[in-house]
């Protein structure tokens, strides 16, 4: 059995079935994701609508300048007296023209300038809902990818199980049809098999679906994945080494907290906008009118009007409608205060349990990996014995049904813990393209 042995110890170490090439790395996953995922097209959309406010807040700021024009068939009829004093009428049918040239400067309106400061706002909002998506698919696509790996693994290893469990299998009847074995270790042997295959199925199953999992997020078949190489993984803590510098860096630049603070400001300055109706208003107005035939009583002249002046508008009373506006926005203000602060809390135990899967991840890979070494010393010494005749085959079948669930364990423990790594980058607001970079230099490329 030295040929199996020398596979399973190559499971142990996280290793798929390996190939020559790999046709896709997470990486490369990633890359992909981000022209394909349509939950981060909506949002590079949604982004992009965001920074039109900007430009439309300032426009109401600067010079408006606009043009009318008017035609109009006019059909008079004008009643006056003649030479003698008696009422005549005068039946006129003619055109008029009226051309109005418009130049309007708000000089003092505290909700326009108010409109600006909250359009920057949602811009910053709109901004940091983008890089929250972009980090979001970070961690959607490595999770969807080391899922994949561990089904592999898993996968890996029930066929491994068949394997050696068929061997022990064929062992037990050729000892039993020899005079020496019993059938209770054939039964036995044949039990583990079945549910070896048994397993085999399910974990076809769940490949099967981790696959369709990665496959949605790029687009794209999912095939042969470049698997994790354990030899290039470092096994360390999180740099800085406190949970209170990854909360600090999480609360100064989470894109999640960064969005929920400019919410928080563009309430602000609604609430802003909303008192400013009870203001007045001050606009230049500059106006060139050419008309013609517009006057009734001389209907062939045409006059040239140019105007420039200050308009002012006070309002004096509203129903009450500017106060109610007020209210609501200092409630709307102070709900977007309160979910910043169910934000930040909620951030908090997020990354102490990422900081947890890391910190805790090394060591329990460690720990796994010896229980491990330790298993493999278990099934030698447990053959060794059967040999000698002091141990049955249920005996070697148990130790390496504990030597499997010992893989099986360290396999998943890996991946949380390169799960755990990325996931604590981006809820730090570290850049998502570094962590998956640097957990992509782990993988067998």
């Amino acid at each position: 059995m030295p040929h199996l042995r020398s596979s399973l110890s190559g499971l142990a170490l996280g290793l798929a079935v390996l190939t020559p090439a790999w046709s896709l790395d997470l990486l490369q996953a990633y890359e992909t994701a981000l022209t394909q995922d349509p939950t981060v097209r909506a949002a590079r959309a949604a982004a992009d609508a965001g920074r039109e406010r900007l430009p439309q807040a300032r426009a109401q700021l600067l010079p408006n300048l606009s043009y009318s024009s008017l035609r109009n068939m006019n059909d008079l009829d004008r009643r006056q007296p003649n030479t003698v004093g008696l009422p005549t009428t005068v039946h006129d049918r003619y055109n008029s023209n009226n051309e109005t040239l418009t130049l309007r400067q708000p000089l003092f309106r505290p909700g326009l300038h108010a409109n600006y400061q909250q359009a920057g706002s949602l811009v910053d909002d709109a901004n940091a809902v983008l890089e929250r998506e972009l980090k979001n698919l970070g961690m959607r696509v490595t999770g969807a990818y080391l899922e994949v790996l561990l089904a592999m693994d898993q996968l890996e290893l029930v066929r491994a199980q068949i394997t050696f469990t068929t061997a022990q299998l064929d062992m037990a009847r050729k000892t039993f049809a020899a005079g020496s074995g019993t059938r209770t270790d054939i039964c036995g042997a044949q039990s583990r098999l079945d549910m070896a295959r048994a397993q085999e199925l399910e974990a076809r199953q769940q490949l099967d679906f981790t696959r369709r999992q990665l496959q949605v997020l790029i687009s794209e078949p999912v095939d042969k994945l470049a698997p994790l190489d354990v030899k290039r993984m470092p096994l360390r803590n999180p740099d800085p080494v406190l949970l209170e510098d990854w909360t600090r860096m999480a609360e100064e630049k989470s894109p999640e907290i960064l969005s929920l603070k400019a919410r928080v400001e563009a309430a602000r300055a609604e609430v802003t906008k909303a008192q400013s109706g009870h203001y007045p208003t001050v606009d230049a107005v500059a106006q060139l009118i050419n008309s013609v035939s517009e006057n009734p009583n001389t209907p062939s002249t045409g006059y040239t009007n140019k105007t420039i002046g200050l308009q002012i508008m006070v309002p004096i009373y509203a129903g009450g409608y500017v106060n109610s506006q007020v209210r609501q926005a200092l409630a709307n203000q102070e709900q977007a205060k309160e979910e910043l602060e169910a934000a930040r809390l909620d951030l908090g135990v997020r990354v102490h349990k990422e900081f947890r899967g890391v910190t805790e991840g090394v060591l329990r890979v460690k720990a796994l990996e010896q229980a491990v070494r330790s298993a493999e010393q278990l099934l030698l010494s447990t053959r060794k014995s059967f040999e000698a005749g002091s141990r049955t085959l249920t005996d070697i079948l148990n130790t390496e049904q504990q030597r499997q669930v010992a893989l099986r364990d360290l396999a998943q423990a890996r991946y949380l813990y390169l799960n755990s790594r990325v996931r604590l980058q981006a809820l730090a607001g570290g850049d998502a393209q570094q962590a998956i970079s640097e957990t992509n230099a782990w993988l067998m490329n």
